[in-house]
């Protein structure tokens, strides 16, 4: 995803105009007041996400050839993601929480008007007009004291805010997750169906030799029979495989809206290879040794665990904002004298101003004591919580890498028996047209062969996957890291 800032600029700003670059600057403003982010990597995926909600409804796969690449689908599918722009919403309204935070500390300015006329007094009636009265006054209030609780209330905002940024980032990573799972089930289903379409072809060789020797008394009618059954079985299969493909590239057309035809540009497994081959003969102390080194790229980087302990940081403040509900409060306030107005003409100044101070001490102790239990356990309950994020991800982590060795193992061993299987399938079939085998070992030397296929194609596709859940899982946004990591050349 590291070209997606560039591919994004490059193609909406020649579309666009001012007020997009505004929202551009907006967003861009909103991303800088995150001084959590201290991680470039953090800061450059939040600007990359921001980027995608800005351009939510522009990005359209007329802007790709007609054969979309992973690193297309990826960029499809963030403009595509309704959850992605309810988070940017989300941000938005968290980060005008903070501003009413802090106005709330400013002296709040009121003005008072007051205008009354009559037209019966002591059952005379007037000219409303010349009755006319009206007065003006202004005051100012400001907290003075008040136990720090606004500068609390402040960061307990700001952490708020946090904590949906990392929401947003996790939704980023989980959209990303997905789009490759929908990529890698397309290219996988149609692998299959070009294996059933192999199949097909070798059962339609193979009835139509057994038609030919059957007419001539070669083989008996169980044999002809046979043969047909296997051909109207293989066909059956192949079409399953169509419908499969056919619903594997409708989840993806959805996730990515695209709406026209297209084509997947095919993965290039030799790029994996080394990788590939080094999971596969992983040893006990090197895979611990890889399980240190994205542990601590998962503690740094991860969003759900990163929120976890927002929110434990959040539960503090709250006990001590409410540990400061037994501090007085105190406040002034600075008023005017009315300046007034009554007909015909006749103004009116009181000439009088003043200041008040305004106080409050708390002495209902009995709920203040119930309320700060009440925090306490909150506070317990998201150490807990943290403790558990913490856990599950631990387990989550070591899981994926289990898996992604067990794949990179069937990946090599895949490949050994579909070279076997493959040449005995030959093998066969040439005997079978030599009338030395029957139609029972060319079917069985079939499904060997397809089968075998099918096992390869798994076993590479469940070994991205495998791979893109533990980026997901260490928020890895460069492809190029995570697989120096795993070679063993990455930091």
């Amino acid at each position: 995803m590291h070209k997606l800032y560039g591919l994004l600029q490059h193609r909406k700003f020649k579309k666009r105009g001012s007020t997009n670059e505004h929202e551009l600057y907006e967003l861009h403003e909103n991303i800088i007041s995150f001084h959590s982010y201290n991680s470039r990597n953090s800061l450059t995926l939040f600007l990359k996400l921001m980027l995608c909600f800005l351009f939510l409804f522009g990005v359209s796969v007329g802007a790709f050839a007609q054969t979309v690449n992973l690193e297309q689908a990826r960029t499809l599918g963030l403009a595509n993601s309704r959850s992605l722009a309810r988070y940017e919403l989300a941000i938005r309204s968290s980060v005008l929480d903070e501003r009413n935070q802090l106005y709330s500390m400013l002296p709040q300015v009121s003005a008072e008007y007051r205008a009354s006329m009559y037209y019966l007094r002591n059952w005379e009636f007037f000219n409303p007009i010349d009755t006319l009265s009206a007065s003006a006054g202004i005051s100012i209030t400001q907290i003075i004291f008040q136990g720090g609780k606004s500068f609390i209330q402040r960061a307990i905002s700001a952490i708020s805010t946090e904590s949906v940024r990392k929401d947003a980032l996790a939704e980023y990573f989980n959209v990303i997750d997905t789009i490759d799972n929908a990529y890698y089930a397309v290219l996988e289903a149609s692998a299959a169906l070009e294996a059933e379409e192999t199949s097909l072809q070798a059962a339609n060789i193979a009835s139509s030799i057994a038609e030919v020797r059957y007419a001539s008394g070669m083989i008996n009618q169980g044999d002809y029979l046979r043969a047909l059954a296997d051909k109207e079985t293989r066909e059956n299969t192949r079409n399953q495989a169509r419908r499969n493909l056919a619903l594997t590239l409708t989840r993806f057309k959805t996730l990515t809206g695209i709406t026209e035809t297209v084509e997947l540009e095919q993965i290039d497994f030799a790029s994996y290879e080394d990788m590939i081959l080094r999971l596969a003969s992983i040893s006990d102390e090197e895979a611990d040794a890889l399980f240190e080194r994205f542990w601590n790229m998962l503690t740094a980087a991860n969003p759900s665990l990163a929120k976890a302990a927002l929110n434990s940081q959040r539960a503090e403040r709250n006990l001590t904002l409410t540990k400061r509900d037994y501090a007085p409060t105190i406040s002034a306030t600075i008023f005017s004298g009315d300046i007034g107005f009554v007909s015909p003409n006749n103004f009116s100044n009181s000439g009088s101003g003043g200041i008040s101070l305004t106080g409050r001490i708390p002495i209902d102790f009995w709920v203040l004591n119930n309320r700060i239990e009440r925090s306490e356990i909150a506070r317990d309950t998201s150490v807990l919580e943290y403790t558990n994020t913490e856990t599950s991800l631990e387990q989550e982590l070591r899981n994926s890498l289990s898996n992604i060795f067990s794949q990179a193992g069937n990946a090599i061993s895949s490949r050994r028996t579909l070279e076997y299987t493959e040449r005995h399938f030959e093998y066969v079939m040439e005997r079978y047209r030599l009338l030395q085998s029957s139609v029972s070992d060319l079917n069985e030397a079939t499904s060997l062969y397809i089968s075998s296929r099918n096992s390869l194609n798994r076993a590479n596709y469940s070994f991205l996957q495998s791979l893109s859940k533990i980026r997901s899982l260490c928020a890895i946004d460069d492809e190029d890291q995570l697989v120096s990591t795993f070679v063993g050349s990455g930091e």
